[in-house]
């Protein structure tokens, strides 16, 4: 399998989780901005979208909508370790958070990364994310250490790629201990260190 990337983009999600999961795997960077691969190919050819991630399989096939690559990467590489079994309430919960962090905490980081962006669409970024922030850490306020409770899943991977994006918007965690508390804290996983490091970010 290749996993194609951006460094630090929602496409780290997946790199984590292909860690975690002991997948054999290969990457490839992509220059989004010029629709071309580290081994200067059209990514088109790839991935239509555009967007990272593209996981493309053995067969030739490829996968991409992160959620999606998540999910795929963890019935198959790891079965009942890093997402609940398919058909199960415990799932769907899962599913809820991805649907969630995609659908509105990654998307109302929007404005940050559009260079035509004004102030004032950053602006009401800001406000957005305080009400979507303020939510995952009132989930996070009983004291769990996961989102779905106490094991590691692969929404706890998307939450700590986008909420640590904050820390390149100057945006500060701390407004939300508890998200900060759960971001920091899966920063040490080895996996998640290696991934980070293998992107060139830490």
């Amino acid at each position: 399998m290749k996993l194609f990337y951006k460094p630090g983009a929602c496409s780290l999600a997946s790199h984590i989780i292909l860690r975690e999961a002991g997948a054999d795997f290969e990457l490839e960077a992509v220059d989004t901005d010029r629709g071309r691969t580290a081994s200067d190919h059209d990514y088109r050819e790839v991935n239509p979208k555009g967007y990272v991630p593209a996981l493309q399989l053995a067969s030739g096939d490829v996968l991409t909508e992160g959620a999606v690559v998540l999910q795929f990467i963890a019935d198959r590489f790891a079965p009942g370790q890093l997402i609940p079994a398919p058909g199960t309430f415990e799932r769907v919960r899962v599913q809820e958070f991805l649907n969630y962090i995609g659908s509105e905490l990654h998307k109302a980081f929007g404005p940050f990364f559009s260079g035509g962006a004004t102030e004032a669409d950053k602006d009401n970024a800001r406000k957005s994310l305080d009400v979507k922030f303020s939510y995952l850490n009132e989930v996070l306020s009983d004291g769990r250490e996961y989102l779905q409770g106490g094991s590691f899943s692969v929404a706890d991977a998307y939450l700590f790629v986008v909420s640590n994006w904050a820390n390149f918007v100057g945006i500060d965690l701390q407004n939300w201990p508890r998200v900060a508390e759960f971001t920091a804290r899966i920063a040490k996983r080895p996996a998640v260190q290696a991934a980070l490091q293998a992107e060139g970010l830490s």
